[in-house]
């Protein structure tokens, strides 16, 4: 009776845990499929170049599983079914096939894909197949961002990238500080920005949609918050939006203090607002700021609130910002100039 008491209690236990490592085992699976969509996901591609990449990583996969599959079996056939060693020959038959003729042909056909994929992978920048140059500079923590129009036409932005769907677009990468790192997953693969140096990346976008991009080279306290939306739109839509920042906003002389106390406090010696007398590259152009999706490099979104706070203090948003805080401003100042900006369109 003692004996099927214990077997009882230990079947019970058994099947308490097999449970739980049930449910850890989906649990710790969960956020890994999760990872394979979304906005950010290189697995979930809307560009020619992020497709290849994805489908170099899914045949690497399915290329691997054979050896994967192929050890797992030997080890158990080794450990559980076959306790008794094998014949000399027989164990030179599983060694030259399992271990040097499966594997030595699975990679070496991997290598042969992944080297003729290579040249697509990174397509010639400075080509006349770009119709659209964009060029990126890197600071800490933010993006510096010129649209080059065939006519010569420069339009500035910051933060925010929009790509014309279906057109191949050139990117002339620097930085003025450190190495940055340009990257967005569901378009393309990533290239640094070095001081000093101008790197090209070429990438074509083949899904309309908002993305989002991120360095991906440590740069420092808020390197993680440097991020932005990469917005693929079709090409009539996107030239229209084009035309549009190429001029200045109408809510520049916009009725109101917001304009006066943006002046009074000297905001316009570090930020350029097209139209006006201010023009410093220093922080980030705020021609149009109130038409973009987000504010302090994808931290918030965008909004007259979200402006007002980051007036007030960047820092406490993005630590290590250069902007310096503005703690005498009153919350009435603070909702002006925010106001004011947020009509920026």
């Amino acid at each position: 009776m003692e004996t099927e008491r214990a077997f009882r209690i230990a079947a019970k236990t058994g099947s308490a845990r097999q449970r739980s490592a049930g449910l850890l085992l989906v649990a710790a699976l969960t956020p890994v499929f999760s990872a394979c969509s979304g906005v950010q996901s290189a697995l979930d591609p809307a560009g020619e170049e992020s497709g290849q990449v994805a489908r170099l990583f899914w045949l690497m996969i399915a290329g691997g599983l054979p050896i994967w599959a192929f050890v797992v079996a030997l080890s158990l056939y080794a450990s559980r079914w076959k306790l008794e060693p094998l014949r000399e020959d027989t164990a030179a038959r599983v060694i030259f096939w399992g271990g040097v003729v499966l594997p030595v042909t699975v990679l070496a056909a991997l290598l042969a894909y992944a080297l003729w994929l290579m040249p697509s992978l990174r397509p010639f920048a400075g080509s006349d197949d770009a119709t659209l140059r964009i060029e990126i500079t890197g600071r800490q923590f933010w993006w510096h961002v010129v649209y080059k129009r065939p006519n010569g036409v420069r339009v500035v932005s910051a933060n925010e990238i929009r790509l014309p769907v279906g057109e191949r677009v050139e990117f002339a990468l620097t930085s003025d500080d450190m190495i940055h790192s340009f990257w967005i997953p569901a378009l393309g693969g990533k290239m640094d920005l070095i001081p000093g140096r101008q790197n090209r990346l070429s990438l074509r976008a083949t899904k309309v949609g908002t993305y989002r991009g991120q360095c991906a080279e440590f740069c420092g306290t808020s390197h993680a918050l440097m991020a932005f939306p990469a917005i693929v739109m079709e090409g009539a839509a996107f030239e229209t939006w084009l035309n549009a920042r190429s001029r200045p906003s109408s809510g520049v002389h916009a009725p109101g203090t917001g304009r006066a106390l943006f002046e009074r406090n000297r905001c316009g010696s570090c930020h350029r607002i097209a139209g006006t007398q201010w023009q410093s590259t220093a922080g980030p152009d705020l021609s149009h700021v109130g038409s973009r999706l987000t504010i302090g490099a994808g931290q918030l979104a965008s909004g007259s609130e979200a402006l007002a706070s980051f007036v007030a203090d960047a820092g406490a948003v993005k630590a290590g910002a250069h902007m310096p805080a503005n703690s005498h401003l009153s919350a009435a100042e603070l909702t002006e100039i925010a106001t004011w900006l947020k009509g920026l369109q």
